[in-house]
């Protein structure tokens, strides 16, 4: 039986954080826990990461495609946060946000991670990007350093 299992350190990796910045009181806390992750649990050089800010969750899969395409990156991590308003719009955005992450991953073989919190309020946001929940944009971190090296692990 063979088993592929693997480690999170990925430190000759090139990682791109596409953050929205609406909501930017959120999504910076989750770029700080990818950053944090990325370097310290992942050993990624500071020059091996690319941080690119984008107006919203709905621009991030076009800037993720564009970025995914010049095959400077090993994974993406995608931040940003929908929360619940008034109006459909919140659906609307969070399931183009989603499928079309999805289907750029899939597509070019590349790990997107989703970093997006969807909430149904500001207090459960808060609580996804850093406190009681723990940060998202970490966990997003973590994911893409695994994905990285299972891809590997089942290329070799």
């Amino acid at each position: 039986m063979k088993v592929i299992k693997s480690m999170v350190v990925s430190s000759k990796s090139h990682i791109a954080i596409v953050v929205a910045r609406f909501n930017h009181f959120i999504n910076n806390h989750l770029l700080e826990g990818s950053i944090d992750t990325l370097e310290r649990i992942g050993q990624v050089l500071t020059e091996n990461i690319t941080i690119v800010w984008v107006p919203g969750a709905y621009e991030l899969p076009l800037i993720i495609k564009i970025l995914v395409e010049t095959k400077k990156y090993n994974a993406v991590i995608a931040l940003a946060s929908i929360i619940r308003g008034e109006t459909p719009h919140f659906e609307y955005i969070a399931n183009e946000c989603s499928t079309g992450l999805s289907n750029i991953s899939i597509t070019n073989y590349i790990p997107i991670t989703f970093g997006v919190l969807i909430t149904d309020n500001i207090k459960q946001a808060i609580e996804r990007a850093g406190t009681k929940v723990g940060n998202k944009g970490s966990d997003a971190a973590l994911a893409a350093l695994e994905m990285i090296n299972i891809i590997q692990t089942i290329k070799d």
